[in-house]
């Protein structure tokens, strides 16, 4: 039987003689890593904006629920989706919500799955969470999935609304998955990147947002930072 193409490339990378793969070249220092903290904060801005997010920058908690309460008035908001992740708890969303006219909803008030993902994806008109780190040289939004921090409150509704403690602002990707897969605890078995509004583009390059997630990202930068 004849030998085949296929055949006969496989044969050639066998007998091929094997060399040592060149040595990576010596990349230069990232200039994010040289900026001092409200440097790496104020280069997060300017990329969160630069990608499409609208970002709001507030002292502390109590000034971080009065721009959320602006926010959600202003764009006549009343169901929102919730995390109950260590940033989002502490701000007490359902009680915040009762004195706002907002209903708030989390994964525990849902019967089911099902009934979870029923609001995800059709009631829900914002989705809120907190991020575990967000990337200042991309304005990427970090968020480690458990039950606390569900992966569809941020990617199913339209909207999503992330509050960003200045102190989980790193530099670059590398802080990033040095500090999740490399501190000596147990790896996160999901973590989401987010860079901005879902966006996709047809062969004539014309841009669509929200095809696979949230067509706004608003970012709430909470807490001031220090050198």
């Amino acid at each position: 039987m004849s030998k085949t193409v296929k055949d006969e490339i496989l044969d050639k990378l066998r007998v091929a003689p094997q060399r040592e793969p060149p040595p990576r070249p010596i990349m230069p220092p990232l200039n994010e890593l040289a900026l001092n903290r409200e440097e790496v904060v104020e280069k997060l801005v300017e990329t969160l904006t630069l990608i499409g997010c609208d970002v709001r920058r507030v002292r502390d908690s109590e000034e971080a629920l009065e721009k959320l309460t602006e926010i959600v008035q202003a764009e006549g908001l009343t169901k929102i989706l919730a995390s109950e992740d260590d940033v989002v708890l502490p701000l007490d969303l359902p009680g915040w919500g009762k004195k706002s006219g907002v209903a708030v909803f989390t994964a525990k008030d849902c019967r089911d799955r099902e009934d979870f993902k029923r609001i995800a994806f059709e009631e829900a008109q914002a989705g809120v969470t907190g991020v575990d780190f967000a990337v200042a040289e991309s304005g990427t939004l970090c968020l480690i999935h458990d039950e606390k921090q569900p992966r569809l409150v941020s990617l199913a509704p339209v909207r999503h609304i992330a509050f960003v403690p200045v102190d989980r602002v790193r530099p670059v990707y590398e802080s990033v998955t040095d500090e999740s897969f490399s501190a000596g605890g147990k790896a996160p078995s999901h973590l989401t990147f987010i860079s901005g509004p879902s966006m996709t583009g047809d062969i004539q390059a014309t841009l669509f947002r929200g095809m696979h997630g949230p067509k706004t990202v608003t970012v709430i930068l909470v807490g001031l930072a220090s050198s």
